[in-house]
């Protein structure tokens, strides 16, 4: 894809933070996970002391109930009165303890997701290879995305593209070409000519990009998958059966998918509560075929593109030649467009690509980053 001095290729984006309000951010971010440490702490000390309690209280009734069972049957009502407030205050702290186990297991959940290094201790391996520090300081710090345009082309069009951006500029603005073609075999039409329009090939290119990231709650991604002499279902086949076993600590499966760009398997349960004991688990060993392999279990995040910004960008160095006739072989026309736009005569110049839709039919263009300069 053509690109000017400033690439359109690469995103600029004013609200990208500097590096000092970066370290800002991630300072902030350690006190919150030292506070959670704390409070995660705390409660843990609360429950340990409320489940001792409990074994008191358990131990104390059982005492009452034999002493309540050597009473007279008219009995001593003190006694029977101590009797039911103890069962009473057994069953608040049983209630309480519920509550502070539910509030410690939320409290985990918000320290993982807080915690940048036990999500990315959890998320699948990735081999990655270090290729040195960016030359320039500004692309530090900094998504970069690389677009592929795919673009339609009406029958009757072709794409040039010139070695120089001031020969596409010049086609341009003499607007109409006239394009000599060689009949070949009738002497008396040696030189045919048919008429083309010439305009500027302009694409939309994302210009600001939002994507929301969301943890399924049913659904788990497995990866470090052998490689092994068996097809795609039998290996999906086997993972759905290991994981429906409520013994391996899964459920009944809904559904199962193989990613092929990553060769991992995404596998969705039938209700909740089954994926995240298996998230925390890590790692797990699955019997396939005549071995155990240890595979990894990481959750399965969907993204959605919350806020897409398109604006126009002009390819500088290509050109859409428009209304061109059916009146030869693709190959022979092909020849004809580039034999004329090659001529320094013409305005034309040195042609780095071209393509060609005759009429009747569609195509697609594939625009790339420019690395031509």
């Amino acid at each position: 894809m053509d690109s000017e001095e400033e690439s359109f290729v690469r995103l600029q984006d004013e609200s990208l933070q500097s590096p000092e309000q970066l370290r800002q951010e991630i300072e902030r971010c350690k006190e919150l996970y030292s506070a959670l440490e704390k409070e995660c702490a705390k409660l843990q000390s609360a429950k340990e002391a409320a489940e001792q309690r409990t074994q008191e209280l358990k131990k104390e009734e059982e005492l009452h109930k034999v002493l309540e069972q050597q009473l007279p049957l008219n009995g001593d009502e003190e006694r029977a009165r101590q009797i039911f407030t103890i069962r009473e205050e057994n069953k608040r702290l049983r209630l309480e303890k519920q509550v502070l186990y539910n509030k410690l297991e939320e409290l985990k959940k918000r320290v993982f997701w807080n915690d940048p290094v036990q999500i990315l201790s959890a998320l699948p391996e990735k081999k990655m290879i270090f290729k040195g520090l960016p030359a320039n300081k500004e692309d530090m710090n900094k998504l970069m995305l690389i677009p592929l345009i795919r673009c339609p082309l009406p029958g009757g069009s072709a794409l040039i593209t010139f070695e120089e951006a001031e020969v596409a500029q010049r086609i341009i603005e003499m607007k109409e070409h006239t394009v000599e073609l060689s009949c070949g075999q009738l002497e008396e039409l040696d030189q045919c000519r048919v008429k083309v329009q010439a305009v500027p090939m302009d694409i939309l290119l994302p210009s600001a990009l939002e994507i929301r990231l969301t943890q399924s709650s049913r659904s788990i991604l497995v990866s470090d998958l052998p490689s092994l002499s068996i097809s795609k279902e039998a290996l999906l086949d086997k993972l759905e059966l290991f994981f429906s076993k409520t013994k391996n600590g899964g459920s009944e499966v809904e559904s199962r998918s193989f990613l092929e760009d990553s060769q991992q398997v995404v596998l969705t349960f039938t209700r909740d509560g089954v994926a995240e004991p298996l998230i925390e688990r890590g790692h797990i060993q699955v019997p396939i075929g005549k071995g155990k392999y240890k595979i990894k279990i990481s959750p399965y995040m969907s993204g959605d593109i919350s806020n897409l910004q398109l604006q126009p960008s002009r390819c500088p160095r290509t050109v859409l030649l428009l209304g061109i006739p059916d009146v030869m072989s693709v190959e022979s026309m092909r020849d004809a467009l580039e034999i004329h736009f090659q001529k320094a005569s013409r305005g034309g110049g040195e042609v780095d690509a071209l393509a060609y839709v005759p009429a009747g039919r569609t195509g697609v263009a594939v625009f790339v980053e420019d690395t031509a300069g």
